[in-house]
């Protein structure tokens, strides 16, 4: 149930960042953003460590900042996987990166809060 909660504010989050980011697409539909919330879930899980291994000489010399890349990269892969979500540029997505995990941080400390 914690996951599917977790997926409906990723959704959420997904629609107030591609309302107010130039760059970013997102059709009318409601299910749009649950199945962009869904893949980036899904890539998070099986590309993004594989990623982070192939890239660990390059994110150690720039002490982390690369992971904003392997971010970028994972949202433009979405990008290409689903047909109703776009984003523009590399830079795009590293800003939509930076939001979505802003929204994501501010989103799941109000569900720890209302379990106490």
């Amino acid at each position: 149930m914690k996951t599917i909660i977790k997926l409906i504010l990723t959704a959420l989050a997904v629609i107030i960042i591609a309302k107010f980011l130039p760059g970013v697409s997102l059709d009318d539909s409601l299910t749009t953003p649950l199945i962009v919330a869904l893949v980036l879930a899904i890539l998070n899980i099986l590309v993004k460590p594989l990623l982070i291994i192939f890239t660990l000489p390059i994110t150690i010399l720039t002490l982390g900042l690369f992971l904003l890349v392997i971010n970028a990269l994972i949202i433009l892969l979405a990008d290409k996987l689903i047909d109703g979500f776009g984003v523009s540029s590399i830079w795009t997505a590293i800003l939509f990166s930076i939001l979505l995990s802003i929204l994501q941080s501010i989103f799941h400390s109000l569900i720890k809060e209302e379990k106490k």
